[in-house]
């Protein structure tokens, strides 16, 4: 299984042979390093653990272990043969591929049940006044209240998203980027999580 962890750059376009343009999201991807290996014996489960971009300050000795800046834990099928300080780069992924990539997105701070749900609004007409883009009613005749986990305005965003079948169109070996084809959660800067 190929996993690595990244940065998002931005995003931009590039043009294929026919002359139509593609938009791109760049990723810095990796170096990351192997910092631990879970093991079905000891831990009950398979999983290899990722570092990635190393604290520029020297670790305290309670932070033993720990002078990475990201940890990441991926589960793995079978025993995998990796081992502890391992690097992964950009090289395990080809043109070509499939990739999911997950991260954090964007957050909108509070908003309205439009914006935040999709609902249609009030009419325009009709006596509505001052309320176009207002929820409504909210509860029913029975049982008199409003039922939990009803549609309402709040904090939108800032939420992990996870986006399938995204196609590596290009890797860079020497500068570990990755552009991938369409867009990617997340704010430049974020970091992603990147699978085959």
């Amino acid at each position: 299984m190929k996993f690595i962890l990244g940065k998002k750059l931005g995003m931009s376009q590039i043009f294929d042979e026919k002359g139509n343009v593609i938009p791109v999201t760049i990723i810095e991807a990796g170096p990351c390093f192997v910092t631990q290996i879970k093991t079905k014996e000891k831990d009950d489960y398979l999983a290899v653990q990722i570092g990635f971009v190393k604290k520029e300050k020297k670790a305290k000795k309670s932070e033993k272990g720990k002078e990475f800046r990201y940890l990441k834990e991926f589960r793995i099928d079978e025993k995998s043969d990796m081992k502890q300080g391992d690097e992964i780069n950009v090289a395990v992924f080809q043109e070509g591929d499939k990739v999911k990539i997950s991260g954090t997105s964007k957050g909108k701070g509070f908003q309205g049940g439009v914006k935040r749900w999709g609902f249609s609004g009030r009419p325009a007409t009709h006596g509505t006044k001052h309320e176009q883009r207002t929820l409504g009613s909210t509860g029913t005749s029975f049982p008199e209240r409003v039922i939990k986990g009803r549609k309402m305005p709040g904090r939108t965003g800032g939420e992990r998203t996870t986006i399938k079948n995204l196609k590596v169109v290009k890797v860079d070996k020497e500068n570990n980027l990755l552009t991938i084809k369409g867009a990617v959660a997340g704010i430049s800067g974020g970091l992603l999580e990147i699978k085959g």
